[in-house]
């Protein structure tokens, strides 16, 4: 008895023992984030020097270069870039849109979706019908041939997690066009990804289904289109007319700018952390994504300036084209799995510069179980919660390549979809202790993990 005792006493203690050890190591890592963080000096240069970053814009190389200057002077061992062909879809002009009733025009605030077509010169000048959600365009099919869809979906207010609200409207964006285009329709107008209350449209990726026509497809401020709705409802000769010159060119070559830290014990394992460096093209990318790959290479600068050693290879990935198809992710994963490397675990931060609040990982539950009892190290930082809801989009198909537990730092929710795609993502939207917030959870994970493995 005696000994079980002594046994639990010394399990209890050494466990006390590591806990102390590494709050107070992990309180190492804030302060030389919050004293000396590069990140939104980073952020500045990203957002104001180069600024929007579509992929296969010029601007898409110019930003490789500044990645891979800033990952040689965080410290990383080596640099180098791994090539994907990514898509290059260009916006072509303004896009213009304006409700049309009798002899009163009045113009909208709007921007084409990514990928989508470009209208006939002229644009398009069609009677609007205004649609709900699928289920209304399936009762209504027989009176969408010839006529303008405008989905309206906002986005559901009882969420408190955004994400839930987005992922929910989503759809309209991505699939709406050929839904609509299969009963006739000439075009899409869609209500903004966003619950903002200002009246910036917001543009992403939409794709198309082969079998029916591809119809230009658009995004309307939530100001116009409460506008079209209250219109739709008492003027019965309402049109739209939209225009816009997008089109796609042949992919391209884009690459992902990997900068590597060899580990120590165990190089051939790996760790990797990341953001994405691609852009949608009406603002500067300063909370998608340009705050997370900022973050990600604070994690290398910062661990490495606090004297860490790392056990395994640690790589900080900034990811091409993840807003208009993830070849960037699917390049990373494929080599992974052609090349047989053993990944323990991947993070990405593609949610924004604000107050973190948790991180959400995709792995078995073996995985988690060994991080669980971590989390607590992180509530002073802001981080209260590990959560299984999925993993960052760039990081996940790693998961389903080598088997790595992915994960997703998740900042609060509340603003970023006020910015998301929409020309007022600029630097300026950005706080610099929420983002050094981040990069201390950010580097506190990897720490963890890379310390006690998984």
């Amino acid at each position: 008895m005696r000994s079980f005792l002594f046994a639990s006493f010394l399990f209890f203690f050494t466990g006390t023992l590591k806990a102390q050890s590494d709050s107070i190591y992990i309180r190492k890592i804030a302060n030389e984030v919050f004293r000396h963080s590069t990140a939104y000096s980073n952020l500045h240069t990203l957002t104001k020097t180069i600024g929007p970053r579509l992929s296969g814009s010029a601007q898409t190389y110019t930003a490789e270069k500044w990645g891979e200057e800033v990952l040689k002077q965080a410290g990383a061992d080596r640099v180098y870039l791994q090539k994907a062909m990514i898509p290059h879809w260009v916006r072509g002009g303004r896009d213009e849109a304006a409700m049309i009733s009798g002899k009163n025009r009045q113009n909208m605030a709007v921007i084409a979706l990514g990928n989508s077509v470009s209208t006939k010169p002229g644009g398009i000048t069609a009677p609007m019908i205004l649609i709900r959600d699928f289920d209304e365009l399936e009762k209504r099919k027989d009176e969408i041939k010839g006529k303008i869809v405008f989905y309206n979906h906002p986005f559901n207010l009882d969420f408190v997690w955004m994400f839930n609200a987005y992922a929910e409207a989503v759809p309209y964006r991505v699939f709406g066009a050929s839904r609509a285009a299969k009963y006739g329709a000439l075009g899409v107008v869609v209500r903004s990804m966003s619950a903002s209350t200002d009246n910036f449209p917001h543009t992403g990726a939409m794709i198309y289904n082969d079998s029916f026509p591809k119809i230009p497809a658009l995004a309307v401020g939530l100001q116009d289109a409460d506008k079209l709705v209250a219109a739709a409802a008492t003027q019965k000769d309402l049109q739209l007319f939209i225009s816009t010159n997008a089109h796609s060119l042949p992919d391209t070559v884009g690459y992902n700018v990997i900068g590597e830290w060899q580990g120590t014990a165990n190089p051939d394992q790996f760790i990797t952390v990341g953001g994405h460096l691609d852009s949608w093209d009406p603002a500067e990318g300063a909370s998608d994504d340009g705050t997370g790959c900022v973050q990600s290479v604070e994690v290398l600068r910062a661990l490495k300036a606090t004297g860490y050693k790392p056990n395994r290879t640690i790589r900080v990935v900034l990811f091409t084209d993840e807003e208009n198809g993830g070849r960037g992710a699917l390049a990373y994963s494929s080599e992974a799995k052609s090349k047989k490397e053993k990944h323990i675990f991947a993070l990405e931060s593609d949610g924004g510069g604000f107050t973190p609040r948790e991180f959400s990982f995709k792995g078995a539950e073996t995985q988690m179980a060994s991080i669980q009892p971590l989390v607590h190290l992180f509530v002073p930082y802001g981080v209260t919660a590990f959560s299984m809801r999925g993993a960052g989009a760039d990081v996940e198909p790693l998961n389903d390549s080598t088997g790595a537990l992915a994960a997703e730092l998740i900042p609060d929710s509340q603003r970023y979809f006020d910015y998301h795609h929409a020309a007022n993502d600029v630097f300026e939207k950005v706080n610099k202790r929420e983002v050094e917030l981040g990069a201390i959870n950010m580097a506190a994970l990897i720490y963890l993990i890379d310390k006690y493995g998984l």
